[in-house]
C-alpha cells in the first residue's frame, strides 16, 4: 500500500498548523468522477458480469475535472486516501495534484452480482437488480453483504483514527460503499455537516466535537 501525508505550503500540514490532538479533524468522503463506460449496451446477466469487470478497470471520461469546492477541501486535507480501483484512483489524483495519495483496497466498491434472470437490459437496470440480489444474500461466491459491512467498519475506523489524531482526512471511493461507511461514522458520534448526494464528484463532510 502506498502512503504518505500530504504537505501544504511551507512544508507544514494543516494538522501541524493546528495544535495536534487539540480537536479532531474532519472527514470528507468523495464519490469518484464519471467513468468511461458504455451505458447504452443491452446485456444478459452473464454479459453484465463482464461489463462490470470492464467498469472496474476503466478510468475517468477524458476531460473530467473536479469541482473547485472539492479541490479547496483537498488543499486543507492532511491525508488523502483512495480506493485501488482506477476510477477512484484517478479521482484522487485529480484533486490531490502533486501530493501523495494513500491507496487502500479496503475502500473498493461493494460487489454487484447480478441475479440469473432472463433478458437483456442496460447496465444501470442490472445494477439495481444486482444490488437488491446482493442485499438479500446473493454473492456468487464473492464478498457477501455481511463481509462488506465488516469492511466498511474497518474503512471508517481508518478514517476516524486519523481524524481523531487531529488530521483532516479525505477519501475518494464509491457510491454504495460510501453509504455503508455513513451509519458507522454516525454511530461513533460523527455528524454530517455537508451532504452533497451521490452524483459523480459529490462528497459528504463529517465532524466530531468532543
Amino acid at each position: 500500500m502506498e502512503g504518505a501525508e500530504g504537505n501544504s505550503a511551507g512544508g507544514q500540514t494543516a494538522a501541524d498548523e493546528r495544535s495536534k490532538g487539540d480537536k479532531p479533524g474532519w472527514i470528507v468522503i468523495v464519490r469518484h468522477g464519471k467513468p468511461l463506460a458504455d451505458r447504452k449496451a443491452r446485456v444478459t446477466w452473464r454479459e453484465y458480469i463482464e461489463w462490470w469487470k470492464g467498469y472496474d478497470a476503466a478510468g475517468l471520461v477524458p476531460g473530467e475535472t473536479p469541482p473547485p469546492a472539492l479541490c479547496a477541501l483537498a488543499v486543507d486535507a492532511d491525508v488523502i486516501y483512495a480506493s485501488t480501483l482506477r476510477r477512484a484512483s484517478e479521482t484522487a489524483a485529480a484533486v490531490a495534484g502533486a501530493r501523495t495519495v494513500v491507496h487502500d483496497p479496503v475502500f473498493i466498491e461493494a460487489p454487484l452480482p447480478p441475479p440469473p434472470i432472463f433478458g437483456r437490459r442496460k447496465p444501470r437496470r442490472w445494477g439495481v437488480y444486482a444490488r437488491i440480489y446482493w442485499w438479500l444474500g446473493g454473492s456468487w461466491g464473492g464478498e457477501s453483504r455481511r463481509e462488506s459491512e465488516q469492511r466498511a467498519e474497518a474503512a471508517a475506523a481508518t478514517l476516524a483514527a486519523a481524524a481523531l489524531r487531529g488530521q483532516n482526512v479525505m477519501v475518494c471511493a464509491h457510491g454504495w460503499f460510501n453509504r455503508m461507511m455513513r451509519p458507522v461514522l454516525l454511530s461513533w458520534g460523527w455528524k454530517c455537516i455537508h451532504d452533497g448526494g451521490d452524483n459523480y464528484w459529490s462528497y459528504r463532510k463529517y465532524v466530531r466535537r468532543l
